[in-house]
């Protein structure tokens, strides 16, 4: 017989104590990668951005600022910073305690879960008064950050390899190892571009939703989420 999420985390609570007021979920390794990740994140949206759009040019030789240069190298730089970060997430979901594996695995067959889906999604758009309590991710955030996010990250890794590999030359490892994304969308450059900057659209709609629920959470529904990414501790105010 499967349990939902709530009822394994009902276990877990109970297994501690009654009187639980708070339970230990995220690892350090964990935490540590989540607030790095968020910084390379926000560093190659602004440097993605101004490389697909640059500023107005600049008075005097470029040599003697190398604005967009040193803009490259930035987003290169975080862009390995997210991709090394992302391979060490992985090795921690097979490591790390059962929190760690939320986002790359998903109870897609089991309808007790969907329920929850729909539960959470009901709670967030203000037609359910309470919500559900969770150790962990709920099942929403769960479903979201698998789409969003590990989805998100292997479409933004390919993409940019891609395009890095073709400034380095068809000889470059990036472009033998990655040339497939040009042959995927018709062999245009341009098309890989275009998609790895919607990318960087969706990325930003989905930050400003984690942030946006994240908050939200932390006030409505009573229990921690930002303070527990720093702590590890998930807080049960009720």
């Amino acid at each position: 017989m499967t349990t939902t999420l709530a009822e394994q985390d009902d276990f877990e609570a109970k297994r501690h104590s009654r009187l639980l007021k708070a339970i230990y979920v995220y690892e350090a390794p964990l935490r540590l990668w989540h607030w790095i990740n968020a910084l390379a994140v926000t560093v190659l949206a602004v440097t993605g951005y101004l490389i697909g759009t640059p500023l107005p040019g600049i008075g005097g030789e470029a040599s003697a600022h190398y604005m967009m240069g040193w803009l490259r190298v930035l987003h290169f730089s975080f862009a390995w910073i997210f991709a090394f970060g992302f391979v060490g997430r992985i090795y921690w979901a097979f490591v790390g305690n059962r929190h760690a594996r939320q986002i790359f695995l998903l109870p897609i067959t089991s309808a007790k879960w969907w329920g929850e889906v729909w539960h959470e999604m009901k709670w967030y758009l203000f037609i359910t008064r309470e919500p559900y309590k969770y150790v962990g991710h709920n099942p929403m955030a769960q479903l979201m950050m698998f789409l969003f996010f590990t989805i998100g990250a292997v479409y933004m890794i390919c993409t940019g390899c891609a395009l890095y590999g073709e400034a380095l030359g068809i000889d470059s490892w990036a472009y033998q190892s990655f040339s497939w994304v040009f042959t995927a969308v018709g062999g245009n450059s341009l098309q890989v571009h275009n998609w790895h900057r919607m990318g960087l659209w969706v990325t930003i709609i989905f930050v400003m939703l984690h942030v946006y629920a994240a908050f939200r959470e932390d006030i409505m529904s009573r229990q921690s989420l930002i303070s527990t990414m720093v702590s590890g501790w998930r807080m049960f105010k009720d």
